[in-house]
């Protein structure tokens, strides 16, 4: 009977094990839960804001061109802007909080699944130790029959807790699986949110300088600008002339050469060239402050930086990118080790390559539609190259329609891999510089 109480007790204990080794897919502690219902909340707020400012920006603009609308206009933009940078520092935390959360879950499941594992460990041996007895030993040592059949009913309903205790554990691996790529998911969008606030910043930096100099004029000095300023739009050489900046490009292009080279791109794709020298404009604009770096480790995605030597983490993502950037070089006869790519931002990883800010995972998707064209290896590190592979991704990306919507939607998804309206910035941006780039080319083809 003493073999019988045992069981028993074995059993009750693995009933225990089971209660406490499931998954709670529902209910992780989320201990930021009421932080983070006040961020959206103040987003929510923030968003309004930003709309408001946005419809007395639009009407102003249509009024009368003086320079008292002009400074007004401007000082409501750089306070819009203020609103989306305060917009998406909220965001940047209510991410980092969301991070937070994903990793104590992590450590959570992951301990429960180790916990599991030594349980069950420790039942099996039991089990085992039973299974060496022979019916006819455990068939003696009970004083009653009905006891040998107590003991075998107990075996087996061990046996097939175990089954379910092993379920158990493989769902908790698929579970931990979730949250790991929930995990790298949010801090991708970290990054892009850091890329947008880059971007904010710039704009209004240059909005302030253009805020400065018309403080200092007069409204006759103003209205002699805007005279000034039309006829300047009519002088295509100096247009064609001006300095097209890329990053990653030794000798930069001028407006008129990487203007010729977008036409060439867009009889084979569609793409209109306005559209896409945008695209690549606002790619460098994100480019120019994360500075340039080689990748030194493989195995940890480390590297240095390039004018200082400095040693920095994250320059290149190992699981995702760096067996695909040593592809790209062994193919191109570069030295991966001293080949330069962008350096990582505050979150996420670097790694971009050459002008059109391609990772290595996403370039070799579209190298071999580029060699097809040019009859050569592609090279994103070579214009002509990062051109025809960055219209052929905006192309898949709708963009060859050719309309506002088209447009915008295939430049968040060029940004993002989606539409998601928490990026809206990046495509608003770009369809701002299109337009912008539009006028010039205008005035290059009259």
């Amino acid at each position: 009977m003493k073999q019988q109480a045992l069981i028993s007790k074995l059993v009750f204990g693995l009933i225990l094990i089971l209660v406490f080794a499931l998954p709670n897919f529902t209910g992780f502690a989320q201990d930021q839960t009421e932080e983070r219902e006040l961020l959206e909340q103040e987003l929510r707020e923030l968003e309004k804001l930003i709309a408001e400012y946005e419809a007395d920006i639009t009407k102003t603009e249509q009024e009368k061109k003086t320079l008292q609308n002009q400074i007004y206009i401007l000082r409501n933009k750089i306070a819009k802007l203020n609103l989306q940078i305060k917009e998406s520092n909220i965001m940047i935390e209510d991410l980092g909080l969301q991070i937070v959360d994903t990793k104590t879950s992590i450590n959570k499941t992951s301990l429960r699944i180790e916990d599991s594992k030594q349980k069950l460990a420790e039942i099996l041996r039991t089990i085992y130790e039973e299974d060496q007895k022979s019916l006819i030993e455990i068939l003696l040592s009970e004083k009653e029959l009905s006891g040998f059949f107590n003991n075998l009913i107990a075996l087996e309903i061990l046996n097939l807790k175990n089954k379910e205790l092993l379920e158990n554990i493989k769902n908790l691996k698929f579970y931990l699986q979730d949250q790991k790529e929930s995990l790298d998911e949010e801090k991708d969008d970290l990054e892009r949110m850091v890329k947008i606030q880059t971007l904010q910043r710039q704009e209004s930096q240059a909005i302030k300088k253009n805020q400065e100099y018309f403080l200092k004029l007069t409204e006759a000095e103003y209205q002699k600008y805007l005279q000034e300023k039309q006829e300047t739009e009519k002088k295509a050489a100096e247009i064609r002339a001006k300095i097209f900046e890329l990053i990653g490009v030794p000798e930069a292009p001028t407006f008129g050469e990487a203007y010729e080279l977008a036409k060439y791109v867009e009889s084979i794709t569609g793409v209109r060239p306005a559209f896409l020298l945008a695209v690549l404009t606002q790619e460098s604009n994100i480019g120019k402050n994360v500075g340039q770096c080689y990748l030194k480790n493989p195995s940890t995605g480390e590297g240095t930086v390039a004018y200082n030597g400095k040693k920095i983490s994250r320059v290149m993502k190992p699981t995702r990118d760096v067996q695909p950037f040593l592809s790209i070089t062994k193919e191109l006869g570069r030295d991966p080790y001293n080949t330069l790519v962008s350096c990582p931002m505050s979150y996420g990883w670097g790694g971009a390559m050459g002008p059109a800010q391609f990772i290595p995972s996403t370039w070799v998707l579209y190298r071999d539609r580029v060699k097809k064209i040019t009859g050569k290896p592609a090279d994103p590190w070579v214009i002509k190259d990062a051109f025809l592979a960055s219209a052929l991704y905006l192309t898949d990306c709708g963009a060859a329609k050719q309309t506002y919507n088209s447009e915008w939607r295939a430049a968040m998804i060029y940004f993002s891999g989606s539409t998601n309206s928490r990026y809206s910035f990046y495509g608003n941006s770009v369809m701002k510089l299109a337009a912008d780039i539009q006028r010039d080319i205008n005035v290059i083809e009259k």
